[in-house]
């Protein structure tokens, strides 16, 4: 399959380009055409990761769409993690998915920088796209999910419980995602709330931006994936999540592993990978 690529403004000072297998890479807007900016001022900057990319300072919001050849009608939106000080952009899962008949938007979204707003309407744009597009890509668009590892987790859960009723996701991938402010004073996750919330936050905003403590009965459906031993975003992460999804009846599924730490999306050789995305598919297609 051809390469899609995306070259970066030439002011973005030491960037590589980001090359994927991506079918389509679509530029939605970026901070002074979207309905609100970040009000970063330095230039975006992309560099290799392993084997995907990190996007710091990111003021330009992109989709990278993987289309599956023989869509079994399903489809998910990937927020990839960073703490909300970058985009780690990693193509494994949507590559793989693709496979499987189940077409993957990848999001590069916008930095909060303080400004919660933007990460959200990112978000909203791309569930709002991929039903727009539906019919073309042979989709479903009552079939539509969002995943997330680490902060992107954080977005995915937020997403989810925040949007509108008719604009929310119909279910949830959620891989060690950050989930309650209370939490995010362990190590990397007090950065993750500095970025979204600013210095100024207060406990009513920690609250107000706790995945568990917003979720209702109109929650969308969500599984959960976690290593024991991950000390950046804790595993009660998942487990408040999925409690307060139980409390009010909504479908669930939380998984755990023995080992893996923190990170491990991006991992080939990880041990549990296949299980892991064996359990995603499984997921989605019971939808």
């Amino acid at each position: 399959m051809a390469s899609a690529l995306f070259t970066l403004s030439a002011s973005a000072q030491g960037s590589v380009a980001v090359e994927s297998s991506a079918d389509e890479v679509i530029t939605l807007w970026n901070n002074a055409t979207a309905p609100h900016s970040s009000l970063d001022t330095k230039p975006e900057v992309i560099t290799r990761r392993g084997s995907g990319y990190k996007a710091s300072h990111t003021s330009e919001t992109v989709f990278y769409l993987f289309k599956a050849k023989n869509p079994t009608g399903q489809s998910l939106i990937h927020f990839p993690g960073g703490g909300y000080k970058s985009v780690n952009l990693n193509f494994g899962m949507a590559e793989w998915l693709r496979e499987q008949g189940i077409t993957t938007l990848v999001v590069k979204y916008r930095l909060p920088n303080g400004h919660k707003e933007v990460p959200l309407e990112d978000a909203r744009a791309a569930i709002a796209y991929m039903r727009e597009n539906a019919e073309r890509l042979g989709l479903d668009p009552q079939k539509v999910g969002v995943s997330g590892n680490s902060a992107g987790g954080h977005l995915a859960a937020w997403c989810s419980n925040v949007l509108p009723l008719e604009e929310r996701p119909n279910f949830s991938v959620l891989i060690y995602p950050v989930i309650n402010g209370q939490m995010w004073s362990y190590k990397g996750q007090q950065s993750t709330l500095l970025e979204l919330l600013g210095k100024w936050r207060t406990s009513a905003d920690i609250e107000a931006h706790s995945a568990d403590l917003l979720v209702t009965a109109d929650t969308p459906p969500a599984l959960l994936l976690h290593s024991d031993d991950d000390v950046v975003a804790p595993p009660h992460n998942s487990v408040l999540y999925y409690k307060a999804l139980k409390h009010y009846g909504v479908k669930s599924s939380l998984h755990f592993f023995p080992s893996g730490g923190h990170g491990w999306i991006g991992r080939d050789k990880w041990q549990y990978r296949q299980q892991w995305l064996e359990a995603v598919k499984e997921w989605i297609l019971s939808f």
